[in-house]
């Protein structure tokens, strides 16, 4: 006897919606906040957001295109943390915070 599982199909237009919403706190995220490493997590919101409308997009057209170029941007998204992390260290051993206000020494 095989286990029954219920597939709750979700209209698409849901995942749009939670999609802009998460995209939304992203940007508010990087505009607002003054904390780097907030900020980088704003940004990991608003690409997680884009992801989401990806996989739903690929599921509702049945191409799974979309789910791999997911998978492409979360590999270029954890390497773009790994190196940010990394300067973000190397600034806060240097000047002692991570608040952007600060990191005016990085302009011209």
């Amino acid at each position: 006897m095989e286990p029954v599982i219920a597939k709750i199909a979700l209209p698409v237009n849901w995942y749009i919606t939670l999609s802009v919403v998460l995209f939304c706190i992203g940007v508010l995220g990087v505009l607002i906040r003054r904390n780097a490493i907030i900020v980088f997590m704003c940004v990991e919101l608003m690409l997680n957001a884009v992801n989401l409308l990806m996989v739903a997009f690929s599921n509702y057209l049945g191409d799974a295109a979309g789910q791999v170029f997911v998978f492409f941007v979360l590999v270029v998204a954890a390497a773009e943390v790994a190196v940010g992390l990394a300067i973000l260290m190397m600034v806060y051993r240097s000047i002692g915070t991570t608040d952007i206000s600060f990191l005016n020494k990085l302009k011209w």
